[in-house]
């Protein structure tokens, strides 16, 4: 669909004829100079090693693929080479991490009590060696997770991002924009903290768990029993004690900064309104009571992992005094060398490190589950406008529409429009005028398929618009909506959003027809001056004044004109009403007229009133029956000075 509302920057900055000129333009930085020779060297020696990047081949399909249930192991699965070296790369990180007590162990019963120098040395190389080896393989396994993790998130992110193009008008004026960020946003990025150092850390800690408590009882089975019997049962508990209250935490953590991000989001968006009311004191104060919740919700984590680091820690170094004097004693006693006692207290140290970070990797674990399954949840959402399995590909209209007996409401128990029949032929111009709320704009977002009726059909030359491919449909028809969007960018790509490859005569054509040659005059940069985000560097009547224009360069076969008229002044209002007339010429137009003086100009006044038409006919038809169309036109008239019917 030619859709004349958003404000996609069809070629970007870079678009059809805005490249070179926003490069040179002063106004937007120095003019390039070229290349330094003394630099040209090195430029040439970066580009030959610079790898190719092939033009991206983005696929889009409104009927969302059918793929497995979002889960943990999905995401490695189909990632096997760098997951695979990633396990290796482990193995060999935590070997040779515990290798360093058993080379102390020879370096002592061998080296120091035999006086032997040799066995002396001999260890003390292969230690330097081990830890050589393990950094790197530390080195090696941060990078293959690091890249793991970026591959996992590339493919997440876009399946996110393509998943949110799906989703119709309904999920978006129900869900707030502060919680779609936190899927995009955090969510992901805690998804890739755990991908990247958070589960190689837990199989570093778990193996090394395993090798030292295998080795423990290599070295003495009653120092070992002395360990598991005694201390780790007291561990344990605690441990669980943390695992349950960092759950806790965590939920009021993710909850906390949703509410943060929701509140700015909205701040940002009402920036205007509260400038305009003075509520900037009451918005930093809410900002500061939703702040101070997610402040509230880590100073409990905080509070919680300040008990469980230093009580484990304590724990620890009792259990190690204890088996000190216990091993000691069986020293003493020609149980034990002082090698075999000495590894065995720092195999022993060992062991304890893994519980600790077992347990605050497990609440990382814990934040990654939860991110999953909130985006399990969002990308098994199906669209509220769902395109059928056997939806075939409309051919080129003619532009003939039919409502039959149509019901529809944004919620099922509350319906706005009730039984609405009405037919309009190939090329004809309808006006749809009404008090506020009656339904008009709610029409025009059924024939765009904005959302679906929830009783009766919508045909376009006999077909049903739930029966045809949503490209086939909404490419055909062209929508400016009443309160145009324009993303940041140059006057060009926001005209040329529907056809990015449009010609500058073609756009001049546009801009000419449509009465923008004042604002193009007057910008620096003429049609290439761009304009900031959502266009707010223009007035409202001038964003209008765009979207018009790329409904003139778009030329769909059918045109939605939803109150496309309201921000303009009578003097703009005059200067398009010729345009006008050249983009109706032989197409189907549906008028969504808050203006009288517009809706004069249809072939046929549709007047809805409470969800149901209750008059249809001409200008002249509707005023000489005396109806609710006539009471609007004699007040209009006895109130010259403006154009406004509500």
């Amino acid at each position: 669909m030619a859709f004349m509302g958003g404000g996609g920057m069809g070629g970007g900055m870079f678009g059809p004829g805005g490249g070179p000129r926003a490069a040179a333009n002063p106004g937007n930085g120095l003019p390039f100079a070229g290349i330094a020779p003394e630099m040209q060297p090195a430029v040439e020696k970066l580009l030959a090693i610079e790898p190719e990047h092939p033009k991206p081949d983005a696929v889009f399909h409104h009927r969302p693929p059918k793929r497995p249930k979002l889960t943990l192991h999905w995401l490695l699965a189909r990632q096997k080479k760098p997951l695979l070296l990633s396990l290796i790369l482990v193995i060999i990180e935590t070997v040779a991490l515990q290798s360093g007590p058993y080379l102390t162990q020879l370096g002592i019963d061998r080296g120091i009590s035999r006086h032997d120098t040799a066995w002396l040395v001999i260890p003390a190389l292969l230690f330097l060696g081990t830890v050589f080896l393990t950094a790197v393989a530390s080195r090696s396994r941060v990078r293959w997770t690091g890249r793991l993790a970026a591959w996992v998130m590339n493919d997440l992110r876009v399946q996110v991002f393509t998943q949110l193009q799906r989703f119709s008008l309904h999920f978006y004026s129900e869900e707030k924009a502060g919680v779609i960020m936190t899927r995009m946003t955090s969510d992901i990025e805690v998804l890739q903290q755990l991908l990247q150092d958070g589960l190689a850390q837990f199989a570093i800690q778990g193996l090394t768990m395993v090798i030292v408590t295998i080795v423990l009882f290599t070295y003495n089975v009653k120092l070992a029993l002395i360990t598991v019997v005694l201390i780790v049962p007291i561990v344990t508990v605690f441990s669980l004690w943390f695992r349950k209250a960092s759950d806790v935490g965590y939920n009021k953590v993710r909850d906390g900064i949703a509410g943060v991000l929701s509140d700015l989001s909205e701040s940002l968006q009402g920036v205007r309104v509260v400038a305009a009311h003075n509520r900037a004191r009451h918005n930093v104060v809410h900002h500061r009571n939703t702040v101070g919740v997610y402040r509230d919700a880590n100073n409990y984590t905080a509070h919680i992992t300040a008990i469980y680091g230093p009580g484990t820690d304590m724990i620890g170094i009792l259990g190690q005094a204890a088996l000190l004097l216990i091993g000691g004693h069986m020293v003493l006693d020609h149980q034990l060398t002082v090698g075999e006692l000495t590894a065995f207290i720092l195999y022993l140290s060992a062991f304890f490190q893994p519980i600790q970070q077992l347990v605050q990797f497990y609440n990382t674990y814990q934040q990654g589950q939860a991110a999953i399954y909130k985006l399990r949840g969002l990308l098994g959402t199906e669209p509220g406008v769902p395109e059928a399995v056997d939806a075939v590909e409309l051919p080129p209209v003619t532009g003939d529409i039919v409502f039959d007996d149509v019901t529809f409401g944004y919620y099922p128990d509350t319906p706005v429009l009730r039984d609405i029949n009405l037919h309009i032929s190939p090329g004809e111009t309808i006006s749809f005028v009404g008090a506020t709320g009656a339904g008009k704009s709610t029409i025009a977002k059924l024939v765009t398929r904005f959302y679906d009726p929830i009783g009766g059909r919508v045909l376009i030359d006999g077909h049903d618009l739930r029966d045809v491919t949503l490209k086939s449909l909404r490419r055909q028809l062209g929508v400016v909506p009443q309160e145009p969007f324009l993303f940041a960018g140059s006057i060009r790509d926001n005209i040329a959003f529907s056809r990015p490859d449009a010609t500058s005569e073609e756009v001049a054509e546009a801009v000419r027809l449509v009465g923008l040659s004042g604002l193009v005059e007057r910008s620096p940069d003429g049609v290439d001056t761009l304009v900031h985000e959502r266009g707010q560097s223009l007035s409202s009547g001038e964003r209008q004044l765009i979207a018009l224009a790329r409904a003139f360069l778009a030329r769909p076969r059918i045109l939605v004109l939803d109150e496309a008229t309201s921000n303009l002044d009578l003097q703009s209002e005059t200067a398009i009403e010729s345009a006008l007339d050249i983009l109706l010429e032989q197409r189907t137009a549906i008028l969504i007229a808050h203006r009288l003086s517009t809706a004069m100009r249809a072939d046929r006044i549709v007047v809805v009133d409470d969800g149901r038409i209750v008059e249809i006919g001409s200008h002249t038809e509707l005023v000489n029956a005396g109806g609710q169309y006539a009471t609007m036109y004699e007040t209009w008239m006895r109130r010259p000075d403006t154009a406004d019917v509500h």
